[in-house]
């Protein structure tokens, strides 16, 4: 069981664990997991469904202490095949997962927030108030099938 103590981890440190973290929780599923060796085109990890045989490019998002987690719109490619796995950690508790598919900024909300900026961005606007926008992509809704 980890530490829980994500306070005592950098942001490199959380970053790593989050990446772990999200591979774990494909793999539960049944998923094939692959690693990438370096993150310079957005993607942290390939998951691919062994029941559809469908790949998954998959960006993770770590978060703790914060409101606001960004991916540069290049790097994120707007089709059904590419996620970002968005994991929001308390401390002293396992991070709390969502599925998100990059589709979902085609009909940005208040969390799933589109940013005009001079470099582009798709943005996760975390709060109490518009988590319960989030409950849709929790892992057992994406992976049901």
């Amino acid at each position: 069981m980890p530490s829980k103590k994500w306070s005592g981890l950098n942001h490199m440190q959380l970053g790593q664990f989050g990446e772990y973290y999200a591979k774990m929780e494909f793999a539960s599923y049944g998923f094939d997991v692959y690693t990438s060796e370096v993150d310079d085109h957005g993607v942290d990890f390939i998951a691919r469904d062994i029941k559809t045989g469908i790949f998954y490019e998959v960006q993770v998002k770590s978060m703790f202490k914060g409101k606001y987690v960004f991916i540069k719109k290049d790097k994120l490619v707007m089709d059904d095949r590419h996620l970002v796995c968005f994991l929001h950690f308390i401390e002293n508790e396992l991070p709390e997962i969502y599925v998100i598919p990059a589709t979902a900024w085609k009909n940005p909300n208040a969390v799933l927030v589109d940013r005009n900026y001079d470099k582009p961005e798709w943005g996760i606007n975390f709060s109490n108030k518009n988590q319960a926008l989030l409950e849709q992509y929790r892992p057992e809704c994406f992976f049901k099938n």
